[in-house]
Formats: C-alpha cells, sequence, structure tokens
C-alpha cells in the first residue's frame, strides 16, 4: 500500500467532496419533493407511505446487492448508481416541467432512488477501505458524520430558498448537477478493488451462495453478531424516538415549531461537533470502547430529554446536544471497525445486510413506539430509550466476543 498510503488523500477527497455535493443536492430534491407531496395531497398517509416504500427494497434485496457488489467493479457499481439516481432526477424535472407528474410517479421515482441507494452505499463503504489507511478509518468516519450533520442543517434551509427562487423542475435539475459532480471524478479516478473469491459468472444461484457466505460470516464470528446486536437494539428505540420528537415537543411540552426548529437544529450542532472531535482525536485504541461509551452517552442524553420537566426545556435542549455529539461518537467508529475487520471481499455483503436489517428496526421500532406512547406518553418512550441504551452498553463491556473483536478476528 505504498503509493495509497502517500498520495491517497487527494484521490480519496477528490472523489469524497463529489459525493458528499451530490447528497446535498439530494437532501434538496427530496425536500422539495416531500414539500409537493405535502402541498398536494395535504395526507398523512400519503407521507407515511412515501417513507414506507423507501424501505421495502432495503429490507427485502440489501443482502443480494451486497453479494453483487462483492463481484462486480466497485467505481462502476457507484458511478452507474450515481447515474441512474441523476436520470430519475432528471425524469422528475421533466414531469414538474411538463405539469404531469402523478402521486405514483413520485413512488416509483423514490423506489427507484432507494434502489440505486442500495449499491451505492456498500461499494462506497467498501472502496473507503482500500483507498484511506486503516489507521485514519476512524477519523474518516467521524468527518463523515460531520458531514452528515452539516447536510441535516443546510440542506431544507437550502431547498427551501431553492423553492423560493426556482420553479419545482429548476430545484430538481440541482440535484442532477450535483450528481454529476459526484459521477466526474469517478470518470477520472480509479478506485483499488480487492482480491475476487470467485470467478464463477454472476447467477440466481451464485448470488444465492454469496448471500449465504456473507449471513454465515456473520454468524460464526461471535464478535460481530454482538456488535451488530447491540447497534440494531439500539436503532429499534432511538429511531422513533425521533420520530416522536415533534409530539414531545407540542404535546408534552406545550412548545411550537421554533423550540423544535431549535432541538432540530441542536441534534445536527451536536453531530457536527462529534464528529470533528472523532475526526481529530480518532477514537480510543480499541474502537469498540469509544462506540460503547458513545451509546451510554447517547442513553444519557435521550434519558435527561425524557425526565426534563415540563417548565425546564433548557434540559431538553442540554439532552438533545449531549445525545448528537454521542451519536457521532458511537456510530462512526462502526464503519472503521468493519473497514479494518472484514476481509474487503466480504465488505459489499456486510454493509449491505446490516442495512437491510437497520431498515427493518425502523417499522419494528415505531410499531413498539406507537402503543407504548399512547399510552405511557412520549416522555416514557424516552425514558425508556435513554436506559436500554445505557444497560445493552454497560452489559456489552462484560461481553468478552465483543470486546475483543479487533483482536479476535475471523480466520
Amino acid at each position: 500500500m505504498g503509493e495509497a498510503s502517500r498520495h491517497w488523500t487527494i484521490r480519496f477527497f477528490t472523489i469524497w467532496t463529489g459525493q458528499r455535493l451530490s447528497l446535498l443536492g439530494s437532501t434538496i430534491g427530496s425536500f422539495a419533493l416531500i414539500w409537493w407531496l405535502t402541498e398536494t395531497t395535504g395526507s398523512a398517509i400519503v407521507l407515511t407511505t412515501a417513507s414506507m416504500v423507501v424501505l421495502v427494497p432495503a429490507i427485502l434485496l440489501s443482502p443480494f446487492v451486497g453479494s453483487l457488489v462483492d463481484r462486480w467493479n466497485r467505481r462502476l457499481v457507484i458511478l452507474i448508481s450515481d447515474g441512474f439516481i441523476a436520470l430519475l432526477s432528471l425524469w422528475l424535472a421533466y414531469l414538474f416541467w411538463t405539469d404531469a407528474l402523478e402521486i405514483w410517479h413520485v413512488y416509483l421515482i423514490m423506489i427507484g432512488r432507494a434502489l440505486g441507494g442500495l449499491f451505492h452505499s456498500p461499494a462506497m463503504l467498501a472502496s473507503t477501505t482500500l483507498m484511506v489507511p486503516k489507521q485514519h478509518l476512524t477519523r474518516i468516519s467521524g468527518l463523515n458524520m460531520s458531514m452528515r450533520g452539516v447536510n441535516d442543517i443546510m440542506g431544507p434551509p437550502l431547498g427551501a430558498l431553492a423553492l423560493a427562487l426556482l420553479p419545482l423542475h429548476g430545484v430538481m435539475l440541482i440535484d442532477v448537477g450535483t450528481a454529476l459532480l459526484a459521477i466526474l471524478p469517478l470518470c477520472l479516478l480509479t478506485i483499488p478493488q480487492p482480491e475476487k473469491t470467485s470467478k464463477d459468472p454472476v447467477t440466481i444461484r451464485s448470488v444465492w451462495s454469496g448471500t449465504r457466505a456473507g449471513f454465515s460470516y456473520i454468524l460464526r464470528w461471535k464478535g460481530l453478531l454482538a456488535l451488530l446486536c447491540t447497534l440494531l437494539i439500539m436503532r429499534i428505540f432511538v429511531m422513533p424516538a425521533r420520530t416522536l420528537m415533534p409530539l414531545l415537543v407540542f404535546e408534552h411540552f406545550g412548545k411550537g415549531a421554533t423550540e423544535l426548529g431549535w432541538l432540530q437544529a441542536i441534534m445536527g450542532a451536536g453531530i457536527i461537533a462529534g464528529g470533528l472531535l472523532l475526526s481529530v482525536w480518532g477514537g480510543f485504541r480499541r474502537k469498540i470502547v469509544t462506540i460503547l461509551i458513545g451509546i451510554v452517552g447517547m442513553g444519557a442524553g435521550m434519558f435527561l430529554i425524557g425526565i426534563a420537566p415540563v417548565n425546564a426545556f433548557w434540559l431538553v435542549l442540554g439532552g438533545q446536544l449531549l445525545s448528537g455529539v454521542m451519536r457521532s461518537i458511537a456510530n462512526s467508529p462502526f464503519s472503521a471497525i468493519i473497514q479494518s475487520t472484514v476481509p474487503p471481499e466480504m465488505q459489499g455483503r456486510f454493509f449491505a445486510t446490516f442495512g437491510s436489517l437497520s431498515a427493518l428496526s425502523t417499522p419494528i421500532g415505531l410499531a413498539l413506539a406507537g402503543p407504548v406512547s399512547e399510552w405511557l406518553g412520549v416522555a416514557f418512550w424516552y425514558q425508556v430509550t435513554g436506559i436500554i441504551c445505557i444497560l445493552i452498553a454497560i452489559i456489552g463491556f462484560f461481553v468478552r466476543p465483543l470486546v475483543n473483536i479487533e483482536q479476535n478476528k475471523l480466520a
């Protein structure tokens, strides 16, 4: 890895910058699309259905997509995925321009964009392993979390600004333009490829076999399985808490949209701060310790929000900030652990499988949170989420396969 260790920054950050600009453009486009649905239909059912159709491809297809990503040229996978999503946005711009857009078009385009993302995400994560030296993987993960926070803060206001200045088809062309900025570096630069474990042609049988090998790899490595279970349990409780935030603000604290906006902005600021801290610091030598401490911190922030008196909204702001910072601390080292311990030729399948399980955890969490919150209140769900996060992290410190995951790699 001599050349990569000397010149990896130019290649990686050129590609990375294009991808980040494309992600910002997609956020702007998605904001405009959701606003159009809201303004056109005023239907909560339409909005929730739009959210669910995005999850279905991830739940059903991600593990099989991972098997293909590990077989194909990852640079081409990323390039074609970006191009496919750009074409969908171009079609959407045309439909807006001709005033021909229907609700079913939106569902179809959102499913198509989700399919493109299924290939893009594991291919980019797995490619990072071969472009970035191992000692810098945690810092890059922290930087990614910071940029995700920046995107969360800047995307919606920029989307609103774009809607105020441009017609809807013009807003969608912004998404197309930023996608081209992601495609151009991929046309000019190479991405290292892992050694292929199989030279068999791509068939249904070979894809199924590769998918089973990915599941088998996870099940045989007890430390990796324990890490997955820890993160998925956390997601089942944390994801609904974010969805329920508007109800907490409006019904429990009696506040308005301004306070909700402050909470969302503070979460983004916390994510940025935590990611920047990790990108400079690099975390503890054992990345799993960083993850578990981050989960404890997330739990503490959630619990603080849940127990805050109705006349002490400032405690909610503090809990949200703590939760945002610790979200970066908990999540960023996960990719670094996988990228430094899982063989490169297996990473596409792993990241895709994790994406499938993560997507599945969202409806499971919502199905639990809805009735519990109706019965015992939204604040109670935040309290439970905080306690669960703290408990699973403390228990994790005593699970030997988990705490030794970086030393006891699967042969």
